[in-house]
């Protein structure tokens, strides 16, 4: 069997700063962390090592009082949370020193205590440890849970995180030897159980294959989280019809077809008129950076709302970031659908996006999951294109046929001159080209040439880099 990671959730009620001991513990700054109680709502996962044992940490939503289930958002949270402890092999549960013992946290416990798992009770926000583990009264009150002895820390301060690694690592002496759970295997999109790869020697060569990063972007409601979750085949991530619900851009692996993908849930970008407090434009430098590590961006529009402004300057942070760009037309399932509604959208979405125009467009339902391995096929094959190497030799072939089809230009009487191109770069695939004079070289040829090269060698989707530097003599 294959090794998987443990799993170790991260649980309490909000605002207890589940996220800044889950950010210490990964040594880098993950989930959002805010003053507003809430900011987590999906499951955040990241790998840790401590003392040579690695594991698989989950951070989770404050779970709140079973009498604001009324709340729709709240009743999500919930439910990730609970999925977490589920799926979990520990679970840390944690409260708040400053508060004391609250009934939620006895809430919460009862939780916890029917789920059977092995636990660490941690008491955060404890200022001086040494006075809390000599007996501190409101320190001792947590005994009443019922989970064993609290670990008194200070997530903020990095306070006694030491101790309570120690007792992960203590308690995965050998690493479990099951099927990587944290990874999700879908080749088809019926709702049906996890599906993965019988022939382990086909596994083992896949996971040699670097996983394919995929970015899922848009303006806020246009159903970028009910997607990921269609191509999961689990509820991964909140879908609500509130805006903005998806704060953290969340990364979760998964495989399709035996090739490995990490898809990335994204807040929705929302116009700068609108974007009034921290925790918003936090969430939006999260979705523009996560533009930025992906190897291929899904641009998601509202088929019911159709292009706007705001989707075309979400598709100017794709383009100048130079990563593969799909155009996901979402909801489609709303429309009466049929090829000239097609056709129709499509010119809308190439007027107000004129400079995506190497971008291939599909139209796809989370609802109904039409189209969505149409979607991952195409995903995949720009994520490739953007990473391909062109030989010189099959370059500078395609460059000979393509300058005779259609001349240099010429400027005061000089006709430019190309010799030769190299590829120097990849994602996005750059290529210089030796000339006489790079004054020469008209924008609009050059654009001729990128258009030709992506024909030509294979790059749909991708945006292509021209370069021109003078040959010396």
């Amino acid at each position: 069997m294959a090794v998987r990671l443990p799993v170790v959730a991260v649980v309490g009620r909000p605002n207890v700063g589940k996220s800044t001991l889950f950010n210490r513990i990964i040594g880098r700054r993950l989930s959002v962390v805010e003053e507003t109680p809430g900011v987590t709502r999906d499951r955040v996962y990241a790998e840790a090592e401590w003392n040579g044992k690695s594991f698989m940490l989950v951070d989770t939503g404050g779970i709140l009082p079973q009498e604001d289930m009324n709340d729709t958002i709240s009743s999500k949270v919930r439910k990730q949370a609970e999925i977490a402890i589920d799926e979990a092999d520990m679970v840390i549960f944690v409260v708040d020193g400053k508060d004391g013992l609250v009934p939620l946290d006895q809430e919460v416990a009862s939780i916890l205590r029917k789920s059977r798992k092995p636990m660490i009770l941690i008491v955060n926000k404890v200022d001086d440890l040494g006075e809390a583990k000599q007996g501190d009264r409101d320190y001792l009150e947590f005994y009443q849970l019922g989970l064993g002895e609290p670990f008194p820390i200070s997530a903020l301060h990095g306070k006694g995180i030491a101790d309570v690694l120690d007792k992960i690592a203590s308690a995965f002496p050998t690493q479990v030897a099951e099927p990587d759970e944290h990874v999700i295997v879908r080749e088809s999109y019926e709702p049906a159980a996890v599906q993965r790869p019988e022939d382990l020697e086909e596994k083992k060569e896949a996971k040699k294959i670097d996983a394919i990063r995929i970015a899922v972007v848009g303006r806020p409601n246009v159903g970028k989280s009910s997607l990921v979750n269609a191509i999961l085949g689990e509820e991964r991530t909140i879908v609500s019809e509130i805006p903005g619900t998806t704060i953290d851009a969340i990364d979760t692996p998964f495989e399709y077809r035996g090739r490995p993908f990490v898809i990335i849930d994204t807040a929705g970008i929302r116009r700068k008129a609108r974007v009034d407090t921290p925790l918003e434009r936090y969430s939006v430098m999260r979705a523009t950076a996560a533009v930025e590590r992906a190897d291929v961006a899904l641009l998601v529009i509202d088929a019911t709302r159709g292009p706007a402004e705001q989707d075309a300057k979400i598709g100017g942070i794709i383009h100048e970031a130079g990563r593969g760009c799909l155009i996901v037309v979402n909801k489609w399932d709303l429309i009466e659908s049929h090829r000239k509604q097609e056709q129709a959208f499509e010119l809308s979405i190439r007027r107000e996006m004129a400079f995506l125009d190497y971008s291939p467009i599909v139209f796809v339902s989370a609802v109904t999951k039409q189209r969505i391995g149409t979607m991952l096929d195409m995903a995949q094959k720009i994520a490739e294109g953007s990473m391909k190497e062109i030989p010189t030799s099959e370059l500078n072939s395609v460059l000979e046929e393509i300058t005779e089809r259609v001349p240099p230009p010429t400027r005061k009487g000089r006709r430019l001159k190309i010799y030769y191109a190299t590829q120097v770069g990849r994602r996005p695939p750059t290529f210089l080209l030796f000339v006489n004079d790079p004054e020469i070289m008209h924008f609009s040829y050059e654009r001729y040439l990128e258009k030709e090269f992506r024909r030509a060698l294979g790059f749909e989707g991708v945006r292509i880099f021209l370069k021109s530097r003078r040959r010396r003599s």
